[in-house]
């Protein structure tokens, strides 16, 4: 994840506006992991991910495609549909000043 923006929101105390490049390479999948009490939202710049949130089904996006993560959601799969393309995602997080973006879940 390459930050491109990080700032306070000036009329909202305690959050902070966090804009991010998320480079998948071919065929690699995230560890499942949450995004704390962070809202999200995600546009796919390039490529095609699949993506799964607890208790949704596995959706697929394609360039152009986004979705939103409410805060708390237990993100359960993240991943380059392709073998041989990357995919880029923008990710937008609104979150608590000084808050971890991403806990990834322990080993198992």
């Amino acid at each position: 994840m390459t930050p491109l923006l990080e700032q306070a929101l000036p009329n909202v105390k305690g959050k902070r506006f966090t804009s991010a490049i998320v480079d998948f390479p071919p065929n690699a999948r995230a560890v499942p992991h949450r995004h704390g009490s962070a809202f999200v939202y995600a546009y796919v710049l390039q490529g095609t991910v699949r993506s799964r949130l607890a208790g949704g089904p596995v959706r697929t996006y394609h360039q152009g495609q986004n979705w939103v993560e409410q805060p708390g959601a237990h993100h359960l799969l993240t991943e380059n549909t392709s073998r041989t393309k990357p995919a880029k995602l923008l990710v937008i997080f609104i979150s608590n000043t000084g808050e971890k973006l991403k806990v990834d879940d322990p080993p198992r």
